[in-house]
């Protein structure tokens, strides 16, 4: 069986980048077939001499050309051992093996492995996948011993240069972060080399939008009709999450069985997704009983209505919808949730009162929610003022 042939080539495709640069490949041939493997050496045509295979005029020429030369000798021990484990070596088997080696070493395919055996949600598993996309993006070899502080710092950096919120940032470099640690615990990556040990992932303090009794009283006289029709099932799903307090992820994983009759009145009875607390709603007292109308409409078919599309494509439909009803604000499915703290507490229902509504463990969390806290001083203040004119 021949042995394959190696020689460096150079500019193959006899195109220059941006820069007045091309790649140096190593050509291997073999029975007439030839295969090529990048060295990601890139020079200037006055820096390689095609006569001598050699980098030359170069400021680092023989350190470029003693890696060169060990790239063409990994590719002849890895035939060696093909040679060893089969008489019949191709093109195809060398290329497969250095896949498999290089996969081995590559930080991304070690993380994509990991978060496809991770016990995660289907949306938790899409958003770790999309941080991944982005590293490939940013830079498309990563190996374990790139992962440093200064590739942290310069991800960042890239995702701020595409315009990229800072909460949705620090929400990437957690992803990122994880990934490091379960690396980490899996001897992949030395813990003294750990590159978040002198970095701090940086939020900001995100207010959240809420709509006015106006505003809603626009949204709910809504009657999409025509091309719009469509937008129906979206705009009842949000109505009645602004009086319910729900998560998208808690509406979506409702059936009809989640309504339950206490006495002559209907409760609503659901597990948090996200927190995984059991809540128990008073819809029938809930915004004058709101919740129901909109429920009755649906009668018989609950469980289709508690299905949307993906939250993505939900929030643009709500965002056509808050135009055709003239509310200038920018409004998400997660808004409805705001909207009922927000509204709840300014009509005078106790914070710990919402708190066991909207299903929240502390009650710091509910006074996060906008204008919140504001809503309960004003409150609270005018009712000490009618007290006193009494």
């Amino acid at each position: 069986m021949k042995k394959i042939a190696y020689r460096l080539v150079y500019n193959r495709k006899h195109c220059l980048n941006k820069r007045g640069m091309a790649l140096v490949q190593i050509e291997a041939y073999l029975e007439r077939k030839k295969k090529y493997f990048s060295t990601q050496v890139y020079l200037t045509p006055a820096q390689w001499d095609d006569r001598r295979c050699l980098v030359r005029r170069h400021p680092n020429a023989d350190g470029l050309n003693q890696l060169l030369r060990r790239q063409v000798e990994h590719l002849e021990r890895t035939e060696l051992q093909l040679r060893q484990q089969s008489a019949r070596v191709t093109l195809g088997d060398l290329k497969t093996a250095l896949r498999d080696e290089g996969s081995r070493h590559s930080f991304i395919a070690f993380c994509r492995r990991e978060v496809a055996a991770a016990p995660l949600k289907e949306s938790t598993r899409r958003n770790h996948l999309t941080t991944l996309a982005l590293m490939e993006d940013f830079r498309r070899d990563i190996a374990f011993e790139d992962v440093t502080f200064e590739l942290i710092t310069a991800f960042e950096h890239y995702l701020r240069a595409r315009g990229y919120h800072p909460n949705t940032i620090a929400k990437h470099l957690k992803h990122l972060k994880r990934q490091v640690n379960v690396a980490i615990n899996k001897d992949c990556m030395e813990i003294g080399r750990y590159p978040f040990r002198k970095y701090k992932i940086k939020t900001v303090e995100n207010k959240h939008s809420h709509l006015t009794p106006d505003e809603l009283r626009r949204l709910e006289a809504l009657r999409p009709e025509g091309r719009q029709a469509h937008l129906r099932h979206t705009l009842d799903a949000f109505l009645f999450c602004c009086y319910a307090g729900l998560r998208y992820s808690d509406f979506n994983s409702l059936t009809g069985a989640a309504l339950v009759s206490i006495g002559r009145h209907t409760w609503l009875e659901y597990r948090s997704v996200k927190t995984h607390a059991e809540v128990r709603l008073p819809i029938y007292l809930l915004f004058g009983g709101r919740g129901l109308d909109i429920l009755r409409r649906y009668a018989g078919r609950l469980d289709d209505f508690f299905r949307l599309p993906n939250n993505s494509n939900v929030n643009k439909q709500l965002q056509a919808l808050a135009r055709l009803a003239g509310v200038q604000k920018h409004v998400t499915f997660h808004t409805a949730r705001h909207t009922n703290a927000t509204l709840l507490v300014y009509s005078g229902v106790n914070i710990t009162t919402v708190q066991k509504l909207l299903g929240h463990k502390s009650v710091k969390t509910t006074q996060g929610y906008a204008y919140v806290m504001d809503m309960t001083v004003v409150y609270d203040l005018e009712k000490s003022a009618a007290r006193r004119r009494r």
